[in-house]
Parts: structure tokens; C-alpha cells; sequence
């Protein structure tokens, strides 16, 4: 499977989508704003990074906004915030096959490159 979930409107997504020419090279483009991510979409990305927590973005403003940083969360509120709200899911996430990209970092996007390069 070949498949990215990114924020359409999202510059940091849009220089990675140009970067990597992903959505030229038979990705299929899920913009998880219109598209919502189902439980069973989730559970997959969270099989392949080992935790629900490893794919929350704390830099969503609603992260802030909900006083969340001052609360200890457990993977079920992991869960729970990034099904609620699509902005709490680290973006872009990128399915390839066995393997999974999350986020912007720069060795992140630069793993990516190289793999959909091959």
C-alpha cells in the first residue's frame, strides 16, 4: 500500500508532496480535513509506529487551546483527541508498503525521499 495523509492546505505538507513528487508516483491522497481518518485507518498507522502517541501532533493549536500539555495522557486519549480532531495527527503520514514516515523532520522527510526514489 502506498498512501499519504496530509492537510491539503497545509504548506509544510505542500513542500513535501513537491519535494518528493509523492503524488506523481502512485500514492493514493488522503486530506484528512475532508476525508476523515477512520478507526481502522488509525489502528493500521499505530500498528507501524508501535504507538497512538507517537503519531500526536502537540504542536496543534488546539493542543494548547484544551490545556493539554498540563494533563497526563495514556494512549486511549491519544486516540481519542487525533479521531476527534483531525489537526491532532503529526503530519504528513506516509504509508509505504511495510514501512511508515510521520512528520516534517528533516531526516523523516529526507528517509522518505529515499525510499520513494527506489
Amino acid at each position: 500500500m502506498k498512501k499519504m495523509y496530509h492537510l491539503g492546505n497545509c504548506t509544510t505538507c505542500q513542500a513535501i508532496i513537491k519535494e518528493t513528487a509523492i503524488d506523481k508516483k502512485g500514492f493514493t491522497m488522503q486530506d484528512i480535513k475532508f476525508e476523515k481518518i477512520t478507526p481502522a485507518q488509525l489502528e493500521e498507522m499505530k500498528k507501524m509506529a508501535g504507538s497512538y502517541e507517537a503519531l500526536f501532533s502537540r504542536r496543534a493549536m488546539k493542543y494548547k487551546e484544551l490545556g493539554l500539555k498540563d494533563k497526563k495522557l495514556d494512549e486511549k486519549d491519544y486516540r481519542k483527541f487525533i479521531l476527534d480532531e483531525y489537526t491532532f495527527l503529526k503530519r504528513p503520514v506516509v504509508i509505504m508498503n511495510d514501512k511508515i514516515f510521520i512528520g516534517s523532520e528533516k531526516k523523516n522527510v529526507a528517509a522518505l525521499k529515499k525510499a520513494t526514489e527506489s
